[in-house]
This record gives structure tokens, sequence and C-alpha cells, in this order.
């Protein structure tokens, strides 16, 4: 099972290529930081616009930079099965520990037809994988009794949940029981999704602060619930900054400014503008990280 700080790494470019050489330096740093596993190809790691070939060579650049030091959750997500079986397959070739997969967009699948795509993907692949269930972006979300009929499959492990509802996780452990994996997408909630039975969150906020990210779900498994609290304030105005435009462009401007990547993302993503600059630098000097 996955516990603490997870990060959803973002894809440095630069000249509008994958950076390589900068994107493993970052995987190093985040390990070194405390970070306690790394989620490539993610949404924050731009695998909309990620070519197939770039999707899986940046997968394996992860694994190679992990070092098994911590687990490497793969984004293999996509709303066409077959594409999420052959990128899983991919995870699973390449030495990922798991598997990342979000629910289908766009298309809307039911109830039904989302227990039917995870299902091909659970037969098809001998990987685990969490659920990541969005739906601000994906428009459909899974149902408790969808998420419990997949949580008897071999391979369904768990839940990305990015749902914003802290009425979910107590429902999902009720249901699901102590043995699924229930990890927060969303920053903001973070700490209030561990105190409603949460095992951590893949984090956002953790690029430019893995330090501090991984000591807020340190302090709460130690049972030091007042220095969570302290961490949580202080990353407060960062986790709402980080989303003041369409993520991960003000990310990567704040990852930008500790010298971890361009800004650049790709179309139809621009850059953060200039008041989307001005709050995150704002929000990072707040949070200690810039002088």
């Amino acid at each position: 099972m996955f516990k603490g700080s997870l990060v959803a790494l973002i894809t440095p470019f630069r000249n509008g290529a994958v950076d390589e050489k900068a994107f493993q330096s970052f995987v190093d740093w985040q390990i070194d930081q405390g970070t306690q596993g790394v989620v490539p190809c993610g949404t924050t790691g731009e695998s909309p616009t990620l070519s197939h070939a770039e999707h899986k060579r940046v997968i394996e650049l992860c694994i190679e930079a992990a070092k098994g030091r911590v687990p490497v959750v793969a984004g293999t997500g996509s709303n066409s099965t077959s594409e999420a079986i052959e990128l899983t397959s991919h995870a699973k070739e390449a030495g990922a520990d798991a598997a990342l997969i979000v629910t289908p967009y766009y298309n809307k699948p039911t109830q039904e037809g989302l227990y039917q795509h995870y299902k091909a993907i659970n037969d098809a692949v001998d990987l685990p994988f969490l659920i990541y269930n969005i739906p601000g972006r994906c428009v459909v979300d899974m149902s408790l009794a969808t998420m419990a009929r997949l949580a008897k499959l071999p391979h369904v492990i768990g839940v990305k949940d990015a749902t914003n509802d802290l009425a979910r996780p107590l429902k999902t452990r009720e249901v699901l029981g102590k043995d699924f994996c229930m990890l927060s997408g969303e920053d903001a909630t973070a700490l209030a999704f561990l105190a409603q039975g949460g095992d951590g969150c893949i984090s956002v906020t953790a690029n430019v602060a893995p330090r501090a990210c991984a000591e807020m779900h340190a302090a709460w498994r130690k049972g030091d619930a007042k220095r969570a609290v302290e961490i949580n304030n202080r990353l407060s105005a960062l986790h709402e900054a980080l989303f003041v435009e369409t993520s991960p462009a003000p990310v990567k401007y704040a990852a930008s400014l500790l010298d971890k990547s361009t800004s650049e993302v790709r179309l139809p993503l621009v850059p953060a503008g200039l008041e989307a600059q001005a709050r995150v630098k704002s929000a990072m000097r707040s949070a200690g990280l810039l002088n």
C-alpha cells in the first residue's frame, strides 16, 4: 500500500522537447527531499500532449532515476480502453510498481462502462493499479458501488480521489475496508482527507515543496497533529496559487523559480500570466521556498 506524500510529476520541456536530463534530476531531488512515491505522466505531467513515444520514454526515465528507492506509479490512463491497456503493459514491462488509471474522459461511460473498462485492463495486464477518480476534469464520477465491484478484482488496489468530497473517504473505507489504498488528489484538503481515513496524497504542491509535504504526512502518522496543521497552514496559499490558472502552468512557473524546469507548457495550455506569476511567487515566499 502507498502512504504519505507522492508527487504528480511535472514533465520539464526545453525548446518544445522533453528535457530528459532535467526530468531525471528532478526525480532524484524529489526522493532526496523525502517524497515517498513518484507519479510520471499524469495530468500534471501533461500526458494529454505527450506522444505515445514520449509518454513511454518519460516512464522509463522515471524508473531509471528512481532506482528502486521509492515506488513509481505510472500514469497509463486513456479514454480508449485498448490504449490504456497498451500504456499499462508498457509500464509493467518497464518496471513500474503500479499504474494510475484515470476514468475515461469526454466519452462519459456509464457505471457499467467504467467497470468493464477497468476490468479489461485488470484482465490484460498483471500490474496493480489505482483508479483515478477526478470528475472535475473527466465529467464522470465513479460511484462507490462501482468501486466496490472493481476492488474485488486482483489488480485494483486503491483510488486517487480528486472529488474534494471529504465524506467520500469515510464511506470508501467503510465499504472497502482497511486494505484499500486511498490517496487524495487535492492538496488543499489532503490533511482533512488523512483525518477521514486516507493514506496519503498524490500532490501537485510537492513538485516545489517536497520536503514540507513529506514532513506534514510524517507528522500526521506520528500523531503530531499540531505540527501537521502548522505545515498545512504554511502551504495553504501555495496550494491555492498553483491552481490560479490551469495546472500545470502555475506549478511549472514555480518550478522555474527553483531552477528545476523551464516554465514551458504545450498548447492548448499557455504559460502562467503575469498576475498568476505574481501570486505564485508571493505564495512561495510565504511558504518559505524563496528568499
